[in-house]
């Protein structure tokens, strides 16, 4: 298989429990990989991982990238600082590259998954 996807997992168990990393420079909001070999200096590969924030935790600008992302809520609650909009689980969004999004915040905390991915 070309080394710009993930690798093949089966069925394996996620622990929501430990080994989330923090997010450079966002305090309450951390990671935890699941596939990544996303190389945004080469534009290839790809990356999944769930992201948790605390409850009270935000960003403070908005991001944009150079390969798509798709996000899904999966459980509390966020809300789009630029516009006020409150979103609840069971939201999803698929960004193309250049794409601002946020920043954000999150009330009572929230897991989303992430995709991110540049064309094969």
């Amino acid at each position: 298989m070309a080394t710009n996807f993930k690798p093949h997992i089966e069925m394996a168990q996620v622990d929501l429990s430990g080994d989330w990393q923090p997010m450079a420079g966002l305090p309450g909001i951390e990671f935890k990989p699941l596939a990544d070999n996303l190389d945004e200096q080469n534009r290839t590969g790809a990356r999944s991982r769930l992201v948790r924030l605390a409850p009270g935790a935000f960003t403070t600008t908005a991001f944009t990238h150079s390969y798509w992302e798709e996000f899904f809520l999966l459980s509390g609650d966020m809300v789009e600082l630029n516009g006020g909009n409150r979103h609840d689980a069971n939201v999803y969004c698929c960004r193309p590259p250049g794409t601002p999004h946020g920043p954000f915040r999150s009330d009572g905390g929230c897991i989303a998954l992430e995709m991110q991915y540049y064309p094969a």
